[in-house]
């Protein structure tokens, strides 16, 4: 079987994270989002995957030097300009020949959906193409996908006004597509398969849907990278869903690979990991300190993610909050309230950052 994962998108929500790093390829709980996403299709029987890449498309070819990832097959194809999610899907399946059935998987979201049962639902139905539901608190964020008793598609609303919306079933990102769908989105031009191309197959009855209350979660905002993070430390996945070298040092405290150093306290559920450091007079509670991170003497971190190389000096606090790769929390600061620290910046010794984003972000 056969999937595009779509990659291409900048990352917006999550900047200033994204400023050097495609969203894909952040670490949720030590491994790469994007390897827990191919994992999660090499379970259903994905062996050959396209990666739908725009932004930054050479963080994943470095990544990735033998064509493979959680034992996938890859195959590349870079958007020539933004092509939108129609258009995108249209240009990776060209440029691979993708000419059957396959997968269309949004590469920041994270599920344990059946995808054996989405296929047979798709092809018990004869459907042209098939959307994957999940149930939301809140749909008017999302595009909602109301059905009759056989599962067609009677309409697709995107982002309806709060308190409108006909069902609580969203589109979850992931789709089985017939080949000949393709055909039907213009080459060379952005193409919304939200806004135009399901609308379409949904006038010719061709589009069916099926929901599921499997685990689903969007890792693109801070606060649920941060849950997406919080949901394997807290055994929500699994326990083998941790990073593979994971080992218990302590109910509920996890440390990665063979060399973190905890002289601290740290307390569960948390995951340290390889060739982190935690100074003796630190304390760290119910969070993720990445491979090589240091937490200082006297330094608390709380509910937080520390990316990979971070440092939080002497006395600082990180308090519900994400700090970047290589990023630096200076002594005695305080970092709180779902701040993101970019990537190598640093905060100043002393300084209070609470609900920022630093650097700021623009637009």
């Amino acid at each position: 079987m056969r999937a595009v994962v779509l990659v291409g998108g900048e990352g917006t929500r999550l900047r200033p994270l994204t400023y050097t790093t495609p969203k894909q390829m952040l670490p949720i709980a030590e491994s790469p989002m994007i390897e827990r996403v191919l994992g999660h299709l090499a379970a259903h029987g994905v062996d050959d995957v396209v990666l739908s890449m725009g932004y930054r498309p050479d963080a994943f070819l470095a990544a990735f030097p033998d064509d493979r990832c959680a034992g996938v097959k890859l195959t590349y194809a870079v958007e020539p300009s933004p092509l939108d999610t129609a258009g995108a899907i249209r240009f990776a399946a060209a440029e691979a020949g993708v000419d059957g059935t396959f997968l269309v998987v949004n590469g920041d979201v994270l599920t344990d959906w059946d995808l054996g049962m989405l296929m047979a639902f798709h092809r018990d139905r004869g459907a042209q193409a098939t959307i994957a539901l999940t149930p939301v608190e809140d749909p008017s964020a999302f595009g909602v996908v109301p059905t009759d008793a056989d599962g067609r598609v009677t309409a697709f609303i995107e982002k309806p006004p709060p308190g409108e919306a006909p069902t609580d079933y969203i589109n979850a990102g992931f789709y089985v597509l017939e080949a000949s769908v393709l055909s039907g989105i213009e080459p060379g031009r952005r193409v919304s398969i939200e806004r135009e191309t399901f609308p379409a197959l949904v006038s010719d009855r061709s589009l069916f849907a099926l929901g599921s209350d499997a685990y689903w979660i969007d890792t693109g905002t801070p606060a649920k990278f941060l849950q997406a993070n919080f949901d394997y430390v807290h055994g929500r996945r699994g326990a083998d869903a941790l990073a593979a070298h994971a080992r218990q040092s302590q109910p509920g405290v996890w440390l990665n690979g063979a060399g973190p150093v905890v002289d601290g306290d740290v307390e569960p559920p948390s995951l340290i990991g390889d060739a982190a450091f935690v100074a003796g007079g630190a304390r760290v509670l119910g969070s993720v300190v990445g491979a090589g991170s240091r937490v200082e003497s006297g330094a608390h971190v709380h509910e937080s993610v520390l990316l990979p190389g971070a440092l939080v000096g002497h006395g600082a606090t990180v308090d519900g909050s994400i700090v970047g790769e290589g990023a630096v929390v200076g002594e005695g600061a305080v970092v709180r309230g779902l701040s993101v620290i970019g990537g190598g910046h640093h905060v100043e010794p002393g300084a209070v950052v609470e609900g920022q984003r630093v650097p700021a972000v623009v637009g």
